[in-house]
């Protein structure tokens, strides 16, 4: 079968990469589901997958693949912002605020600590 092939599964990940970024997230996750089903520990692929899920408005199994990510990565600043802006989407500020907190603390990358204080008063 052709998709047991590494570099086939190299190549979908590639693939995948750029259906998300045109704007393509259902067509990335078909390529991903089968990278994943062959290397399940694959944090890169589940974290594109993820994005990919969050990109098509299927913020349960975003939400899913973001926790997948952190419990193997935890410092992961990405993965808690991503994951943050998906309760965030999904109306569960509690937990927004919780992880994008977490996110700046690891990184202070300037969209983090602005997310990180979204909810203080501004004027």
């Amino acid at each position: 079968m052709p998709n047991s092939d590494p570099e086939t599964h190299v190549i979908d990940y590639r693939a995948a990469e750029q259906l998300l970024a045109a704007r393509d997230p259902r067509g990335a996750v078909k390529l991903l589901d089968s990278v994943i089903a062959a290397h399940p520990e694959n944090t890169a692929a589940r974290l594109l997958r993820a994005r990919a899920f969050f990109a098509a408005a299927q913020l349960r199994p975003a939400e899913l693949e973001f926790e997948l990510v952190l419990e193997r990565e935890p410092d992961n600043a990405f993965a808690h912002f991503a994951l943050a802006r998906t309760f965030q989407r999904a109306g569960r500020p509690e937990q927004a605020t919780r992880h994008f907190r977490l996110a700046a603390a690891l990184d202070p990358n300037p969209e983090y600590l602005r997310a990180a204080r979204f909810d203080t008063d501004g004027g």
